[in-house]
């Protein structure tokens, strides 16, 4: 069955200062579980902000180095899920749930790709 990586998209600017509520959090350990117990959920994890990152960059042979906050991102990668579904629909199904367990203030979306196998 094919592999799906769903990238996660927040706008920090919308994202509650301490955090995720208890009951998101909640919602999307239940989630999780549900997700889980299917046999889809191959791993996931949400990130630490991007004032704590790094982005490295390869131009002309040279590299360069940037640390966060990165305030010309106006969406930053919030996290990630690895999910093997029986296909990009279910994969997109499942996104949308979790999309919808977030509070109406977030600003989060989802890029779901098919993993290129080798």
């Amino acid at each position: 069955m094919p592999r799906y990586l769903s990238i996660i998209h927040i706008d920090e600017s919308s994202a509650p200062a301490g955090g995720p509520s208890e009951e998101l959090m909640r919602r999307m350990g239940e989630l999780i579980e549900e997700v889980t117990k299917a046999g889809v959920m191959l791993d996931t994890a949400g990130l630490t902000p991007s004032a704590q990152g790094t982005t490295m960059h390869w131009k002309d042979g040279k590299i360069s180095v940037t640390d966060g906050p990165f305030t010309e991102a106006k969406e930053v990668i919030g996290g990630y899920a690895l999910m093997q579904c029986k296909d990009k629909a279910e994969a997109l199904e499942w996104t949308k749930r979790f999309l919808q367990v977030h509070e109406p203030f977030w600003t989060v979306s989802c890029e779901v790709r098919e993993v290129a196998e080798g």
